[in-house]
């Protein structure tokens, strides 16, 4: 009878402990996540990246979607003003007011929001749009348009203390003829604290020996495999390369920082994207690339195409480039 009379207590002991452990449990929820659960039993949407506190988060359908839009070969003349058009019409969407660099033989696209500081510091963020004959380019360069659209939409409602300047470059593969013209203008530059272009930041690969390098790479290679972002800088402006080291990492793709002497003269595999001509003008500047020939197979080819970019490298890539940006623009 009394091992009854125990046993009985001790199973009231263990529901009493078990019901407050599970009130404080309860309690510890916010009561609009209460009040959102309640109504159905499935699980809730998540809200896209952009709307969870304000974070500067990429938007995957949007990135993608840009890809998807620019899939065609973007070499003549109506071609590459066929992209303007929609590179204009997406950044007005967005809020910003493009203005069109005209040359010779070309048009850059250039736009420019303010900083809250009034000062004259900017970053420059900026991709080529045209492409090569026979290929749609959607690695090279798409990807690097479609981040520079996701910065413009991000940072048109995030104000930091310098001002943001989006380029567009036209005729990068006629001989970085666009990037050329846009440096012409000194008065600009002198406004410049530094510059980030994108060429090629949509390829990954995962076999082994699929990843090729320079012989006079200045660093060790990290691996044989091309599953990392890599961000060259000249060394007299290291800390454009530090940004790349100091954003939030976590879940993203691996950097390879590139710190490069002399301009790239003993490396002249590192001169080959619009950043060159802005270390000829003694501006600092960072190229973000996933190797273009030194990894995809689809380099300048017809099968450089929206199904051949590795998507979730694609989206870490252009995360990592979103925070970089935003370290430098508050910096």
């Amino acid at each position: 009878m009394k091992k009854r009379i125990w046993l009985t207590l001790l199973v009231l002991v263990v529901i009493v402990i078990v019901g407050s452990r599970s009130s404080a449990f309860f309690e510890q929820r916010s009561l609009p996540e209460m009040v959102e659960s309640q109504p159905v039993a499935t699980p809730q949407p998540q809200l896209e990246p952009q709307e969870v506190k304000n974070e500067l988060k990429i938007s995957v359908d949007k990135l993608l979607a840009h890809v998807q839009k620019l899939n065609f070969q973007r070499y003549t003349t109506t071609e590459r003003s066929r992209t303007r058009t929609y590179i204009i019409n997406e950044l007005r969407k967005f809020g910003w007011t493009p203005n069109l660099e005209k040359f010779s033989g070309g048009v850059n696209v250039f736009a420019e929001r303010q900083g809250t500081e009034n000062t004259a510091d900017a970053i420059l963020v900026a991709a080529h749009y045209d492409t090569v004959p026979g290929s749609p380019g959607a690695d090279d360069n798409a990807s690097g348009v479609a981040v520079l659209l996701e910065i413009a939409r991000l940072f048109a409602s995030h104000p930091t203390p310098r001002t943001l300047q989006l380029a567009f470059f036209d005729l990068e593969e006629a001989g970085l003829i666009g990037s050329k013209a846009f440096v012409t203008n000194t008065q600009r530059l002198e406004k410049l604290q530094g510059v980030i272009v994108m060429d090629m930041v949509g390829y990954a690969c995962y076999t082994s020996g699929c990843q090729k390098y320079p012989a006079t790479l200045p660093v060790t290679p990290p691996s044989d495999k091309g599953d990392f972002l890599v961000a060259v800088g000249d060394i007299e402006n290291l800390p454009l390369l530090n940004a790349f080291n100091n954003s939030d990492t976590k879940n993203l793709p691996t950097v390879l920082t590139l710190p490069i002497p002399l301009k790239g003269l003993l490396t002249p595999d590192t001169l080959r994207s619009d950043h060159a001509p802005f270390w000829y003008q003694g501006v600092g500047a960072v190229l973000v690339t996933d190797t273009a020939n030194l990894r995809t197979p689809h380099y300048h080819q017809p099968s450089d195409t929206p199904e051949n970019i590795e998507k979730p490298f694609f989206v870490g890539a252009a995360q990592l480039v979103v925070n970089a940006t935003n370290s430098l623009l508050k910096s």
